[in-house]
């Protein structure tokens, strides 16, 4: 089931989840039986039309929703202030780019993931979301820095061929922003890009990570930095990676365990 929620119309969407729950009573008594509750997920997309958030949530909702998730689309970051409703979610999926958040909204959301709900998302809704807050970057484990050159080509190359979210797949190439990021280095990291220094020299031949995993608390954080806009997931190998990593940070079976750092400054202390 997909619902959609907006900020200045909760009523009516009040009203429709109550004839909904009344249908699903009188349908139980009927049949015996209620059917298993479906794994919710919380996708909360707005900011900065730029980056396509409305769009890119129709990329992956109802592939989601294929995947037998009960997906609900919000507009207003309000939807994280329920308590209650946040840690009863498997998955939340944040597409809000270049956006403010309140200090009640961030610790809704904080606190969901540190009790073990999932967070997934790709640059422009997770790592170029809300630049003032620290805490919500070290949840995420990176922020944006720097897309030197602007829109150019480059290759993303998969370095973990063992885990379930980027198994099987090959080195692929990308003709969007190239990301600069800062990275938390106790994340594990499954695929890099390399900076040429065609557009800034100083940094030719950076090795930056691009899709890693974490934790924060209890809770799985998936993070691709392909994503500038919808038509990145035009690319398979990027669709695939996002797909995997979403089920990954919703705890699915299958598609692995809790991370293992890659810390690269563990090799400077011989370890």
């Amino acid at each position: 089931m997909t619902t959609l929620a907006r900020g200045p119309r909760r009523p009516a969407a009040f009203a429709l989840l109550a004839v909904a729950l009344a249908w699903s009573s009188a349908h139980v008594s009927a049949q015996g039986a209620a059917p298993a509750a479906k794994p919710k997920v919380l996708m909360v997309w707005g900011g900065w039309e730029g980056h396509e958030p409305k769009q890119t949530v129709g990329i992956f909702a109802p592939w989601l929703v294929e995947q037998g998730f009960d997906v609900e689309i919000s507009d207003t970051l309000d939807s994280y202030l329920d308590a209650e409703k946040m840690k009863g979610l498997s998955l939340v999926v944040q597409v809000v780019t270049m956006g403010r958040i309140t200090p009640q909204q961030e610790k809704g959301l904080l606190d969901a993931v540190r009790s073990g709900v999932g967070l997934a998302g790709w640059h422009g809704g997770l790592s170029d979301s809300f630049r003032n807050n620290t805490e919500y970057e070290f949840m995420v484990g990176g922020a944006w820095a720097a897309h030197p050159g602007g829109v150019i080509d480059y290759t993303v190359n998969v370095v973990s061929h063992d885990d379930p979210i980027t198994r099987g797949l090959k080195d692929f190439r990308m003709h969007s922003e190239q990301y600069y990021m800062l990275v938390d280095p106790n994340s594990e990291v499954l695929a890099t890009t390399t900076f040429s220094g065609a557009h800034a020299p100083w940094i030719d031949g950076a090795v930056m990570p691009v899709a890693w995993k974490k934790l924060y608390g209890r809770g799985r954080v998936f993070h691709l930095s392909v994503g500038h806009v919808a038509a990145d997931f035009s690319v398979p190998e990027a669709r695939t990676i996002m797909q995997r990593g979403l089920l990954w940070a919703a705890r699915v079976p299958g598609f692995g365990e809790d991370p293992r750092p890659t810390n690269p400054y563990r090799l400077l202390r011989g370890k």
